[in-house]
């Protein structure tokens, strides 16, 4: 995979944010319908109701049955409005969690797609406990016994993605992004000023080369022209990955993960 990467030219970190944001941009659903053999779209979190931001079932990879979790942007306006531009809500991350507990209790790696500028911030995920759902999704995926990986495949911004981001392996698009703030509400804090966010983007080092090198994420997956060439690395990628973590006792499963994001920054 790195040998794809070296001949292709460095982009600024602003240039990659505004890639991971393009309009037309391949979306979790698109490497979705093809990567995986077969998929069975599951809906709801049983107390309050359905999010389409949250795009979640089972599937299969290879032989291999996987449930899969993912936050879907939407392909067209229309869809970017019902979907809040993969923006969840609190009961989008509870539906996440069940299907979670679900995959553990059958034993089934847990694959995540993760593409969001932030989780939803109205009034009404507020008042359904936006914070609570966020954390709890932290704790849990902390815990579980089956392998989880993460596919940052374009934006992956604050607590919004972090709630699917509690992997045993995580993977970044090689022109995706993963930050703590936007580049603009980071320019507006520190400097009053969001037009300083190509400025602020290369401060945070967001992207998929800095984090790899700070050891946040484990793998960086090369894009190619076509889409199908694309998911054919993505594919390459979840199948060493789910070999990898295989070998694994689902208590050495657990205890990995947890020492993967103790070691961070160490």
């Amino acid at each position: 995979m790195l040998s794809l990467l070296k001949n292709k030219p460095q982009l600024e970190p602003w240039e990659r944010v505004v890639k991971a944001r393009t309009m037309g941009r391949f979306t979790s659903q698109d490497v979705i319908e093809n990567i995986f053999n077969t998929f069975y779209e599951l809906h709801g979190d049983r107390h309050y109701g359905d999010d389409k931001a949250i795009y979640a079932g089972l599937g299969k990879l290879g032989d291999t049955p996987v449930t899969v979790i993912a936050q879907q942007r939407g392909r067209d306006y229309p869809e970017k409005i019902e979907r809040r531009n993969g923006m969840v809500l609190p009961e989008g991350y509870r539906k996440a969690l069940r299907l979670m507990k679900q995959a553990e209790k059958f034993s089934r790696p847990i694959i995540c797609f993760i593409d969001t500028p932030g989780a939803f911030s109205g009034m009404e995920a507020e008042k359904r406990g936006q914070a609570e759902a966020i954390a709890r999704n932290l704790f849990e995926m902390s815990q579980l016994t089956v392998p989880v990986i993460s596919v940052i495949l374009s934006e992956g911004g604050s607590g919004g993605a972090l709630a699917l981001g509690v992997a045993n392996e995580i993977y970044m698009m090689e022109n995706a992004v993963f930050s703590v703030i936007s580049p603009e509400g980071c320019a507006s804090i520190l400097w009053k000023d969001s037009k300083l966010a190509p400025q602020a983007a290369k401060d945070l080092k967001i992207t998929a080369a800095d984090l790899l090198s700070q050891k946040i994420i484990d793998k960086i997956i090369p894009e190619e022209a076509s889409l199908e060439r694309t998911c054919r690395n993505i594919q390459k990628c979840l199948k060493e990955g789910l070999y990898r973590n295989s070998r694994l006792s689902p208590t050495e499963i657990r205890e990995q993960r947890i020492q993967k994001f103790r070691s961070i920054g160490s």
